[in-house]
């Protein structure tokens, strides 16, 4: 169940073309599938905004094979973080149609129907090319969840000419998401840029002392820049999620009664 499913079901209650007794049946029957190793949230959509997305590290290729199934058969669109192509192998033997983005290390089953271009506003900017990996799994993420993801890559404050040559992007952006690893300096640099709110990412790319991106995390956590909000280490996929969040349009709420 999602909200559109929510609203045509509810546009059926109200022309009479189902009673209510056959509306309740259809949201209890959506709510959970369970599996053997899992339970399936089939109302996160309807919740959240977006379907549960599959972590997939952890997890055996027949068992993200039998998620994406009962995630698919719900009608959601299906989204795998942190595999390798051999999953993508095992998921495209019964779902032609699954997509394996390498950069992002992720997969992507689609629901049926005509692509929109995606809502504007996002800008996604990655310091250095080892953290394009995480850069990109948030710019799917986003992109999956009806927006528009402009990317802004290897622009770290070692060269800060290169940031700037894109300041007139940043500028427009409605909320950019930040990744760097090292010294993770550069979401600090952004946000005292910017006007819109920045997502900083720490990666777990650098040196010794980096202590696998929790200098960067420090770092972000520690910043003086007011509008920085900092996600976990190489968290791409949470930082995609939140931008999405902050971008999607006003919802207008029901109307108390007085």
């Amino acid at each position: 169940m999602d909200r559109d499913r929510l609203r045509r079901l509810l546009r059926q209650v109200r022309s009479g073309a189902i009673d209510e007794a056959g509306a309740l049946e259809q949201l209890l029957g959506d709510h959970v599938e369970t599996l053997e190793f899992a339970t399936l949230d089939l109302h996160r959509a309807m919740r959240r905004g977006f379907p549960e997305v599959v972590y997939g590290p952890g997890k055996t290729p027949e068992q993200i094979v039998a998620i994406v199934d009962g995630l698919q058969a719900a009608g959601q669109t299906v989204l795998v973080t942190r595999v390798g192509a051999e999953a993508h192998a095992r998921v495209v033997e019964r779902h032609p149609a699954a997509e394996y983005h390498a950069a992002a290390r992720a997969i992507v089953l689609r629901r049926r129907g005509r692509r929109s271009p995606g809502r504007p506003g996002i800008v996604v900017v990655a310091a250095g090319t080892s953290d394009v990996g995480v850069a990109e799994e948030a710019a799917l993420t986003a992109e999956l969840m009806g927006n528009r993801a402009e990317r802004i890559y290897d622009v770290g404050v070692a060269g800060l000419h290169r940031l700037l040559a894109h300041r007139e992007t940043l500028l427009g952006a409605r909320v950019i998401v930040a990744v760097a690893g090292m010294e993770g300096a550069l979401p600090s640099v952004i946000a005292g840029l910017t006007d819109c709110p920045v997502i900083g990412v720490p990666t777990s790319v650098g040196y010794g002392t980096g202590a696998g991106g929790r200098a960067a995390l420090l770092a972000m956590l520690n910043s003086c820049a007011g509008g920085l909000t900092v996600v976990n280490v190489d968290n791409g996929f949470g930082a995609g999620f939140a931008a999405a969040l902050v971008n999607r349009p006003p919802r207008r709420r029901p109307q108390g009664r007085g």
